[in-house]
């Protein structure tokens, strides 16, 4: 699907077909936004652009050169937007083309930055100049957005700690969830760190006009701002890591503590009842009840003597 926007009269118009380029006055067009876009869809953009659009598999390409680069007619710039799911968010690599005053887009999902950009230009043509300022816009809405999903992961660190603060069961489930949070506190400090370099390279680009480099110098110190919190939270999660850790230690030294108590309490009764129970005949005792009351005797005066000393000790 493609999006054109452009203006006419004053009023911000849309259109649907790409062959509406050819009506299309090439100073009036503001945004085209390429959402899985057909070949015709995407080669009637390149024809109009007079320029080459990345395909996707160099748009997710991890190079800084694949990242963000330049030619004589325009920028190319790749950057991740994370996309929340119940359990794990997902990346979605966004290819961003600058040519002269026009901002093109190549997505293959759908993103709220865009849909919200999408009304805003609608209902306030004036607003949007160029295509620069609706760049600007789509990077502070995303990283709007990443400053939600920071907090709601600091929260959920919060939870977590008022559930080992109140002595909860951790079970097997905690830990995959604890471990799952890590995960996605590392995707959004990826996705963030991405859009610092990003920035950084259009900063020093001789190609975006310096009107806008106070706008992009306020949204790096909000990056910047968003990592040092993405680093609090993951060494919040380390340390409630180590903490569970911790605990499921102690409890495990508590069960063998207790394994071997027992086994300590048993030994000299067992030791006494193999003595006994030899097949040699002992002349001690008168009557086999007799011998065995005080072999009974013998078996739990040992027990209460190692329970005392453990006791005493402080060792259960």
């Amino acid at each position: 699907m493609i999006e054109i926007f452009y203006k006419k009269d004053g009023q911000m118009m849309v259109s649907q077909s790409e062959t509406d380029f050819a009506n299309i006055p090439y100073e009036n067009v503001i945004w085209i936004d390429l959402f899985s876009p057909s070949g015709e869809e995407k080669r009637a953009a390149e024809s109009f652009l007079g320029t080459t659009i990345q395909n996707r598999a160099q748009a997710e390409e991890i190079e800084i050169s694949s990242r963000f680069s330049e030619t004589e007619k325009a920028i190319f710039a790749n950057t991740s937007f994370l996309i929340p799911g119940p359990e794990e968010y997902n990346e979605e690599t966004v290819s961003f083309i600058l040519t002269d005053n026009i901002l093109t887009t190549l997505r293959e999902c759908p993103l709220r930055s865009f849909t919200d950009l999408q009304r805003r230009l609608l209902a306030f043509p004036t607003m949007y100049s160029s295509g620069h300022v609706a760049f600007l816009s789509i990077l502070e809405q995303r990283i709007d957005l990443d400053a939600d999903m920071v907090e709601i992961v600091s929260k959920e660190i919060t939870q977590f700690t008022k559930k080992i603060s109140l002595g909860e069961d951790i079970s097997e489930e905690f830990l995959i969830d604890l471990n799952q949070m890590q995960d996605n506190t590392m995707l959004i400090r990826e996705n963030i760190v991405d859009k610092q370099r990003v920035i950084s390279s259009i900063l020093k680009s001789a190609k975006y006009p310096k009107e806008y480099q106070a706008k992009l110098n306020v949204l790096l110190k909000d990056i910047s701002s968003l990592i040092n919190h993405t680093n609090f939270s993951f060494e919040r999660l380390e340390y409630l890591q180590n903490t569970v850790l911790g605990i499921i230690n102690l409890d495990q030294n508590k069960i063998m503590k207790v394994f071997t108590l027992v086994s300590l309490m048993l030994m000299p009764p067992t030791l006494i009842a193999s003595f006994f129970g030899m097949n040699v005949r002992f002349g001690w005792f008168g009557t086999s009840c007799v011998s065995w009351l005080i072999v009974l005797i013998l078996m739990g005066i040992s027990t209460v003597v190692i329970f005392w000393i453990f006791k005493k000790r402080n060792m259960f």
